[in-house]
């Protein structure tokens, strides 16, 4: 995030790097990413904070516990995980309702931006990655990932109050105007989705956001960070953000001998827009400022919204809209 955190007492980092054993000299923060806050630790440590108001405790550690398994256990050299404090957990409590922090080894490269188009060859550097992920055993702390939105209720709600005033920052009456606008549109692709999850196939264990911001070059190496999102899913949420051609596909099948589904990559990219329009509308009906954070959410909405309403054909694996 842009933006540094809301009523984060920074105070508190230093004393809890002291559960990994370090003590940091100099401390950064870092407006990369979105979603979690994260600082730069004496440039060898990567600090994230994470609001677990948005998401249980309990579900996070699962998923830093599995990063961690996935790198130690399964040799996945490609996985930064987060590093084991010193009673070998991997997520700490910051105070008792709304932080939490974990801590990597910085790594040093480059990463891409969400909805970058990615060469061919790079895919299937990717392709090769996923396909490995896939193929391991999952640990016994993997979290499901069912197929459902993250928040259907919110955008539920937030179509019925679309003739209501919203309340809470300068964005919050564009936002209802434009939810009002495309009420038709999001109550039919609600539809849609609900149709093609009928079947979504045989659970491996995934990533859950393999776009260009969350790979890293460095040097030679590709590297996938922020694994958050990690759990037991079908391999077509991983590979709808990936696979741009017939080529892509077929490489994925001629190293996993599984043949991706055309209807499920169309399904995980209408479940990928749903859930960030129900995630832009949660915050532009809380209270918000004009921030940069809150800009890029606009351009979100705005953009994930058109794509939505533009007709695609049933099937075919379309570049990626916006997040």
């Amino acid at each position: 995030m842009r933006d540094r955190p809301d009523s984060f007492d920074e105070g508190l980092l230093r004393p809890a790097l002291g559960a990994w054993g370090i003590q940091a000299r100099t401390l950064e923060y870092a407006p990369v990413g979105f979603g979690d806050y994260h600082w730069v630790a004496d440039g060898r440590w990567f600090v994230t904070v994470a609001d677990v108001r948005r998401r249980s405790f309990d579900g996070l550690r699962l998923a830093m516990d599995t990063a961690a398994a996935l790198r130690e256990e399964a040799g996945l050299d490609f996985v930064v995980a987060p590093l084991r404090a010193t009673d070998g957990t991997t997520l700490l409590r910051l105070d008792r309702h709304r932080w939490a922090m974990s801590v990597f080894p910085f790594s040093d490269g480059t990463s891409g931006e969400f909805g970058q188009e990615q060469p061919a060859e790079d895919r299937a550097a990717i392709i090769d990655l996923l396909a490995a992920l896939h193929a391991t055993p999952p640990p016994l702390s993997t979290p499901l990932r069912p197929l459902e939105l993250s928040d259907r209720a919110g955008l539920e709600q937030a179509l019925q109050e679309s003739r209501l005033s919203w309340l809470g920052g300068p964005y919050s009456e564009p936002a209802r105007e434009l939810i009002a606008e495309h009420t038709g549109v999001l109550r039919r692709r609600l539809s849609e989705f609900d149709r093609m999850a009928a079947d979504s196939g045989e659970p491996v264990v995934t990533h859950g956001e393999p776009h260009p911001g969350n790979l890293m070059r460095s040097g030679e190496r590709r590297l996938l960070v922020d694994w958050d999102t990690v759990g037991l899913a079908p391999p077509e949420r991983d590979l709808w953000l990936v696979a741009r051609d017939a080529d892509d596909l077929a490489r994925y099948a001629d190293a996993t001998g599984r043949t991706p589904s055309l209807a499920a990559l169309e399904l995980y990219r209408l479940r990928w827009a749903l859930d960030d329009v129900a995630e832009f509308v949660a915050w532009f009906r809380s209270p918000h400022g004009r921030t940069p954070d809150a800009e890029e959410s606009w351009d979100g909405l705005t953009g994930t919204l058109e794509a939505l309403a533009a007709a695609s054909p049933e099937g075919q694996v379309l570049p990626v809209d916006h997040a």
